[in-house]
C-alpha cells in the first residue's frame, strides 16, 4: 500500500515470489480510492478494501502472505496482517519497519538475532534483525500462522537486503504504479 496521508487515492500492489529461489511468479497492482477515512489504529479498514481487489487478480494463489504491516501487535490485536488474514483465510502475517506497540529489549547485532516484542506480559510479536547492524524489523502473526515460522519466513526472505523481498519486490512494484500514475496525470 501506498499513499499521501489525507488523500483518498491508494496504491496497492501484491507480489507473488517462489520461496526456494526467490522467483517472481506474479505481480499485480491497482489504484483506487479509499472509502474509508484516514484513521490512525483503524488502517486497515482504508486499505483491505483495495488490497482485496489485487489479491482477485492474481492467477497464482500464494500458500502465506506476508503483509507490510502488523499482525496482532496491534492494541487491538487486529493489524492489517490479521485482518486481510480473516479476509482470505490464508495463513498471514505481518512484518512492519516500525513498532506500533509493545516493548522490547534491543536484539544483538548479528543477522537473524531476536528478541520478544511484549505487551505487558504478553508476547505479540519478535523484534527481529535481518541484517547486521541495521535497525530491527518487527514481526507479528496476523492468522493461521504461529511466530516462529513468521520469523523463519522472514529471515528465509532477506536475500541480503535489510526488508525481506516480498515486501521489497511490493514496494518497488507500488512506486512504479506511483510513477507511471504522475506521468499520465503529467500528460
Amino acid at each position: 500500500m501506498s499513499y499521501n496521508r489525507f488523500s483518498p487515492k491508494l496504491y496497492a500492489a501484491v507480489v507473488v515470489l517462489r520461496l526456494s529461489d526467490g522467483a517472481v511468479l506474479e505481480t499485480q497492482g491497482i489504484v483506487g480510492r479509499a472509502a474509508f477515512p484516514y484513521v490512525p489504529g483503524l488502517l486497515s479498514f482504508r486499505e483491505i478494501p483495495i488490497v482485496l481487489e489485487v489479491f482477485a487478480k492474481l492467477q497464482h494463489r500464494p500458500d502465506v502472505v506476508m503483509a507490510d504491516g502488523q499482525g496482532i501487535a496491534h492494541p487491538r490485536r487486529l493489524g492489517l496482517a490479521a485482518h486481510l488474514g480473516l479476509w482470505l483465510d490464508l495463513p498471514t502475517f505481518g512484518c512492519a519497519k516500525s513498532r506500533f506497540i509493545g516493548t522490547y529489549e534491543e536484539p544483538g547485532t548479528d543477522a537473524g538475532s531476536t528478541s520478544p516484542l511484549r505487551d505487558a506480559e504478553e508476547v505479540i510479536g519478535a523484534v527481529v534483525r535481518s541484517k547486521r547492524r541495521c535497525q530491527p524489523l518487527f514481526v507479528s502473526a496476523g492468522h493461521k500462522i504461529d511466530l516462529a515460522s513468521s520469523v523463519r519466513l522472514v529471515l528465509e526472505t532477506c536475500r541480503g537486503y535489510r526488508i525481506p523481498e516480498p515486501t521489497r519486490q511490493a514496494h518497488l512494484a507500488v512506486n512504479e504504479l506511483r510513477r507511471r500514475d504522475s506521468d499520465e496525470t503529467l500528460h
